[in-house]
Parts: structure tokens; sequence; C-alpha cells
């Protein structure tokens, strides 16, 4: 009985031992994969989320100032016109 104890104990670490390993080797896999593709990201020229908001923020700025300078300067033109 204390025989067939032993062998169920072995077997018991055994396992824990392969699952630990398996673990490790996904761990490692899941960094090598990650490094990979932001190595790829990098060098496709990407830009992130946040510079993206940023450019898009400074284009919507833009386009209002060029709307006011547009309606300044028709109002301007129409008073010239009016004067002359």
């Amino acid at each position: 009985m204390h025989a067939r104890s032993k062998i169920f104990d072995d077997i018991g670490q055994l396992m824990t031992n392969a699952v630990g390993v398996a673990q490790g080797a996904r761990e490692e896999a899941e960094t090598a994969m990650k490094g990979w593709v932001e190595r790829w990201l990098a060098d496709r020229d990407f830009v992130t989320r946040e510079e993206f908001e940023a450019v898009q923020t400074m284009a919507r700025k833009a386009r209002e100032e060029n709307e006011a300078l547009r309606a300044r300067i028709e109002a301007l033109e129409a008073a010239k016109d009016s004067g002359t």
C-alpha cells in the first residue's frame, strides 16, 4: 500500500512539474510573440491612438479657424464692395 502511494506521489509530482514547464513555455512564447508584433508595428510607422487623436484635434481646430477667416474675408469684401 505504501509503494502504491509513493507511485501516485511521484506521478503527481511529475504532472505538477510538467504543468510548470508548460506554463513557462507559454509565457516565453507570449513574450516572444509580443516582442515580434511590437517590432513589426514599429517598422510600419503606425501611429498610436493618442497621436491620431491629437492630429485629429489639430485638424478640427484648423478647419474651424479656416472657416472663421473665410467668414471674416467675405465680410471685409462685402464691406469694401458696398463702400465703393
